[in-house]
């Protein structure tokens, strides 16, 4: 945790057009909603790739959001060394999303990477956020319950623990 008190988030999926700009999205809507902007210095939303770099989330997953009146804004962007300094969490969407961040840790960094559904109360609620992207909008839908069951956990457990 920052010295200031702050908690600085951000939430990996692959190409950061489905899954982790609506973890982002869904996230900043609740701290906002729940008034615990304070207890915050930074959100975000990165892929492990680059490949969408720069493009709109994925449409299906900006209109899940939508549905559930939870703004979305956001453009792709791929997760660098750098940003193992910036955050407290890297909260991965999968197995496969932590090892790599595991692999690319740098030494020494105090960063906590977990998958996000470590976070989660209700056994009946999947821990992997399962890509969407080759899905219909249900898949969509099922990420954005997860992805709020993880949020309100978190913000539940985390910022409890920060004051």
């Amino acid at each position: 945790m920052s010295k200031d008190n702050q908690l600085s988030v951000a939430f990996v999926c692959t190409g950061n057009i489905c899954r982790s700009p609506m973890a982002e999205a869904l996230f900043k809507h609740k701290v906002k909603q729940s008034g615990l902007e304070s207890h915050f210095k930074l959100i975000d939303s990165f892929g492990i790739s680059s490949w969408h770099q720069g493009d709109s989330p994925d449409s299906r997953s900006a209109s899940t959001c939508r549905k559930h009146g939870v703004p979305m804004h956001h453009r792709a962007q791929g997760i660098e060394r750098s940003d193992f300094q910036r955050f407290d969490y890297l909260l991965a969407m999968d197995q496969g999303h932590k090892s790599e961040l595991m692999f690319m840790k740098p030494k020494n960094c105090t960063t906590r990477i977990e998958l996000f559904g470590e976070w989660r109360t209700d056994d009946s609620v999947d821990k992997i956020v399962v890509d969407p992207y080759y899905s219909n909008s249900k898949a969509f839908e099922h990420n954005f319950q997860q992805l709020s069951h993880f949020t309100d956990v978190f913000l539940d457990q985390e910022v409890q623990r920060s004051d």
